[in-house]
């Protein structure tokens, strides 16, 4: 009923202002008769008659032109609403809510962040981090970043990362006392930080020459966010895993010791998903190019 009411308003507006039917449905794009139809309804249902019609000339009445008075402020800020609307699918502008865990924020969005911000000023990047994927249409987000197996079949996924590969890593205090692992099963009979992920603690994932193991860690600690795992490691508390990217320094400077390298390869990326191409903000347009992965397949 409202939609039906404005367009009927904003017809009569456009009728008023160019004081002919002829011009006003040319502009509006509908056929004569239709916007006649859409007149005469109008004022039935208002019990006025808000245009005097002549066989030379269209104007308001007294009544239409008080009715336009009322009617120009609202109409003026629904025509600048759209048009505003219609800007942002053509330049970059306005809030994104985007969800990714902390890792995915620190590797993928932090190192590109400030060069997206000053080519694109207008945008607003509202970021919220947690474990696990999350729902985007019940939460409201235009878009997440997750590890690629986790993404749901239906939603569009744009690579962001190349692969990655885990590590897993202890301190040398920790190993001091403590024989280095050489195959994964020898992780039982050592103190392991596990990640905790949707539903439940993260199942270590080894492979090699064709022979895959996977490992449910014990240890003294449940932990939902890698860089936490990573402190717990530096200080003695156990073995943990995390992004090779995340260690590199740490085991470049002797601070903590990778060990079974040869059992980790390579796994899927992060991806940036979203749930449809269609009518795409142009400001997601631009982060999804900023942070995608040239010359990816993205599905």
């Amino acid at each position: 009923m409202m939609t039906n009411e404005l367009n009927e308003l904003a017809m009569f507006a456009k009728v008023a202002a160019e004081r002919s039917f002829t011009r006003a449905a040319a502009k509006l794009g509908v056929s004569q008769s239709a916007l006649s139809h859409t007149i005469r309804r109008l004022e039935q249902r208002l019990g006025l008659q808000l245009l005097a019609r002549t066989t030379k000339s269209v104007a308001p009445t007294a009544a239409g032109a008080a009715l336009l008075r009322d009617l120009a402020p609202a109409l003026e800020q629904i025509d600048l609403a759209v048009n505003r609307a219609r800007s942002d699918r053509h330049e970059p502008a306005g809030r994104l809510r985007i969800f990714m865990s902390r890792s995915a924020a620190a590797m993928v969005l932090l190192p590109r962040l400030a060069a997206f911000a000053e080519a694109y000023p207008k945008v607003v990047l509202d970021v919220v981090t947690g474990t696990g994927p999350a729902d985007l249409v019940a939460g409201e987000f235009d878009a997440g970043i997750q590890l690629g197996e986790y993404i749901q079949k239906d939603m569009i996924a744009v690579r962001v990362t190349p692969e990655l590969r885990l590590a897993v890593v202890g301190s040398p205090a920790y190993f001091a006392s403590r024989s280095v692992p050489q195959a994964p099963r020898d992780l039982h009979d050592h103190r392991c930080i596990t990640l905790r992920h949707t539903g439940g603690p993260y199942r270590w994932e080894f492979e090699k020459e064709g022979k895959s193991v996977t490992i449910a860690p014990d240890g003294p600690l449940i932990i939902d966010e890698t860089h936490l795992a990573i402190q717990a490691a530096l200080s003695g508390v156990g073995i943990g895993v995390a992004y090779e990217e995340q260690v590199a320094e740490h085991i470049a400077k002797g601070r903590l010791l990778r060990v079974l390298e040869d059992w980790t390869p390579p796994i899927p990326g992060f991806s940036m998903y979203y749930p449809s191409r269609r009518h795409q903000p142009a400001a997601l347009a631009a982060l999804i190019n900023a942070l995608r992965v040239p010359h990816r397949n993205d599905r």
